[in-house]
């Protein structure tokens, strides 16, 4: 028993060393989010990955309005989470991105590099509508980030946790 939870508590995906590089752009009445996660594909993910156990990045984002003197209000958030499962047999992964719960985008890849790619970038998704923003006033995107493991059992602890954020001013 002993073994089985020592390994267990080896297969947690740390995300805590890594950096989040974040780009908001304001275009055609939305908040499109690009962000990486740099040095979010350690050995440790990789190997997770090649068990065949089911990997996924949560990006928690959240739109907020800087208030000078005050606590800053947030507007809206929403949740992005990218997944990949390896299959031994087949030698392919299977990559997913939802947000908010709905999938978004699903297919099959055989390069690594690729995978890596999609679980640790988003490109310009359209998070936010810009129709609830104020014009000339001052927001930020922040986005915390987290790697876990996909299981069922209570012994699996979350990763460590991520944060960044990025400026921008709405200027319609």
């Amino acid at each position: 028993m002993t073994v089985v939870v020592a390994g267990l508590l080896a297969a947690a995906v740390p995300v805590d060393a890594q950096t989040l590089r974040i780009r908001p752009l304001v275009r055609d009445g939305q908040v499109l989010v690009s962000l990486a996660l740099e040095e979010g594909f350690s050995d440790e993910v990789r190997s997770v990955i090649q068990s065949g156990l089911r990997t996924t990045f949560a990006y928690t984002v959240e739109l907020k309005l800087k208030v000078p003197g005050w606590v800053d209000r947030t507007i809206d958030s929403t949740l992005v989470s990218t997944s990949v499962e390896y299959d031994n047999l087949t030698r392919r992964h299977t990559v997913s991105r939802m947000i908010d719960g709905r999938t978004e985008e699903s297919r099959l890849v055989d390069d690594e590099r690729t995978v890596k790619e999609f679980v640790t970038t988003l490109d310009r998704l359209p998070l936010f509508r810009t129709a609830m923003l104020e014009p000339n006033r001052e927001y930020y995107i922040v986005v915390r980030a987290a790697a876990r493991p996909q299981s069922r059992s209570t012994l699996w602890p979350w990763g460590g946790a991520t944060s960044g954020s990025a400026k921008f001013t709405f200027i319609p």
